[in-house]
């Protein structure tokens, strides 16, 4: 059972840095108590995640809600915009956008000055400055063996020039990884300027320095003071810092005392009122607007949404489709809810909802003509429209390519296979290929005779287990029997990673505005990180590292969908749906709008405490 610790003193903390007890902890500078709600007090806003967090290491972590935690802990050099659509980069500790080289292999970037990490025993006392030796030590941890980083496959692709080199000598010396050797790629000029050289060109490399939960500083004395225990005492430099923690509970953030001044100067779309009022009103505050964000683990739907509507949440994000006929139905707020001023936002959601055919596994992996049949088959057979029906209630579109909505590359227009059901066509593929029932028991056997047998990872949560409903019903049409392997998701996260499934069925959201974040699930060196099906097809490297290096234009457009192409032609991935989220918020939540990319909502919005006393919220 996971403990909650508190840290009352520092020499409390200096104890606990070496040698953390296991479980849930708390804090940096002690955690606060927990403010009433009502017309004065702090402000808290009160969310819930459906997942539990992992920890809270940008270096170890690849979940999105422990990310989105250490977005708010953790300082990127850059940002995306909150309102403006498409969304753009931004300085964000860098004192003006990166410099690049004609070439686009060279980057440098300049922070600025006075930037302080929130206070922490590491520093000993001390006010610690934010420099440019931070963001080289935390990218370097990316390298490091001893931190298993699942993004490293983005600053491998990138090549920096040496980082790579050097991991693979240490690992062969079988020694510890060196934080002081010099490369060429990744350097501190001086205190305040960092500069990246690559080994090829790369236009859109400065989308790497937009995410504080992957190259956002770290301080090393912090990190070797936690050692292991260090994604259970994030120290960081941004807007918030972790006050208390409950494993796969509850999450407290509270302000950074020490957060440098930020104003809101956001630019709404034109055309969009409701951006407009919504600009005007916070331009000029300064950021972030709430004194504390609190995350509820909730895993199950119905007990989330009753959650939001006893007003022991503020914001429901990605209402969970079960609830989408009482709540928006024909997509429109219900009169009750319209009725008690809840603000509804719905948007396509820069995602995709897949599952996955292990490509190294004897049963559903490979690239001959029988294995392509047997999971082009398999996909045919699935019946999407009736998931979006009856499991998603409406709340997404059918996929025809593994790049989403929102993002460069994305063809709305575009259909093919993957977009089809036909289990005429299935059952043809299957015996044409040698997939039949040989012993006439009513099911399909390989071509050489043995069983076939399908397992599927999934989780207890009751939106897994109805989409496993349709599995079952879409194998048994087809004479393909299925078996399901249910585990929590972070089990079986860890398993995928580590190639130990068969199937399974999850979500990739994009980092930034561009398709190439969804071709990363099909590039060969990504196995066991974003390719989780361990895809490894030379003809779609190619076209992958042929479009990495060009800018946007008509030439890398048709590289990006010839890719997209060849993982419908061989399925890898059976991609279901992009989904439509809409996101519901008590009328005294200010400012709040969906965010695609990299951002968290919380240092955006404001409580407004005499409308939240007005109407009686409730405590938190």
């Amino acid at each position: 059972m996971a403990r909650q610790t508190r840290h009352p003193d520092p020499a409390r903390r200096r104890a606990l840095a070496g040698a953390a007890a296991a479980g849930g902890l708390a804090l940096a500078g002690g955690a606060l108590p927990l403010p009433a709600r009502g017309g004065s007090g702090p402000k808290t806003l009160r969310y819930a995640f459906p997942i539990a967090e992992t920890s809270f290491d940008p270096a170890q972590i690849t979940d999105l809600y422990s990310r989105n935690v250490c977005r708010g802990i953790f300082d990127a050099l850059l940002e995306y915009t909150y309102l403006a659509r498409p969304s753009r980069l931004r300085p964000n500790t860098a004192a003006a956008m990166p410099e690049a080289s004609d070439d686009f292999r060279t980057w440098t970037v300049r922070i600025r000055p006075g930037i302080l990490f929130a206070d922490d025993p590491a520093f000993r006392g001390r006010k610690r400055e934010l420099t440019a030796a931070d963001y080289v030590y935390a990218i370097k941890r990316h390298y490091d063996p001893r931190w298993k980083s699942g993004n490293l496959y983005l600053l491998e692709n990138a090549r920096i020039l040496g980082l790579s080199e050097l991991r693979r000598r240490l690992i062969a010396e079988k020694k510890p990884f060196d934080y002081d050797a010099p490369v060429e790629g990744l350097v501190a000029l001086d205190r305040f300027t960092l500069q990246f050289r690559l080994g090829k060109s790369d236009p859109r490399f400065p989308d790497n320095l937009a995410d504080g939960s992957f190259t956002g500083a770290m301080a090393r004395e912090a990190v070797e003071a936690y050692g292991d225990k260090v994604g259970e005492h994030p120290v960081g430099t941004g807007p918030f810092r972790l006050a208390q923690w409950t494993r796969s509970s509850r999450i407290v953030l509270e302000r950074n005392p020490n957060y440098r001044e930020v104003l809101y100067d956001e630019e709404p779309p034109a055309g969009d009122e409701r951006l407009a009022r919504m600009a005007a009103e916070f331009r000029g505050r300064r950021r972030p607007l709430v004194d504390r964000g609190v995350a509820s683990i909730i895993e199950e739907p119905q007990p989330r949404w009753l959650s939001f509507l006893n007003e022991e949440q503020d914001v429901a994000e990605a209402v969970p489709a079960d609830f989408a006929p009482v709540a928006f139905p024909n997509n429109r707020l219900a009169p009750n809810l319209a009725k008690k001023g809840i603000q509804m936002v719905r948007y396509p959601r820069a995602d995709v909802a897949m599952s996955y055919f292990a490509m190294e596994h004897p049963g559903v992996g490979g690239y001959a003509p029988p294995q392509v049949a047997l999971r082009r088959a398999i996909s045919l057979a699935v019946d999407v429209e009736r998931e979006i029906l009856l499991v998603r209630r409406g709340q997404a579109i059918p996929a025809q390519s593994v790049i989403a909505p929102e993002c460069y590359g994305y063809d709305p227009a575009l259909k093919t296979e993957l977009g089809d059901h036909s289990v005429a066509r299935a059952k043809a593929l299957l015996d044409l290929h040698g997939w039949v029932d040989r012993n006439g028991d009513g099911w399909r056997e390989q071509p050489d005779g043995r069983p076939l047998v399908l397992e599927y990872a999934t989780q207890p949560d009751q939106q897994s287990r109805q989409l496993i409903e349709q599995w079952k019903r879409n194998m048994n049409a087809i004479g393909i029997r299925i078996e399901f392997k249910t585990a929590k998701w972070p089990e079986n996260l860890k398993a995928s990673r580590a190639g130990k499934l068969m199937m399974w069925g999850v979500g990739w959201s994009a980092g930034n505005p561009d398709g190439q974040n969804f071709l990363e699930l099909g590039y060969g060196p990504n196995k066991g990180q974003a390719n989780h099906a361990r895809f490894d097809l030379p003809a779609f490297n190619a076209l992958y590292e042929r479009q990495a290096v060009l800018a946007n234009g008509p030439e890398r457009l048709k590289l990006m969908q010839d890719a997209a192409r060849l993982m419908v032609a061989y399925m890898p991935y059976k991609v279901h749906v992009h989904r439509i989220w809409t996101d519901l918020a008590h009328p005294w939540v200010r400012g709040y709008h969906a965010s695609h990319f990299r951002s968290l909502f919380w240092k955006y919005v404001d409580i407004d405490l005499d409308e939240l006393a007005r109407r009686g919220g409730a405590a938190a």
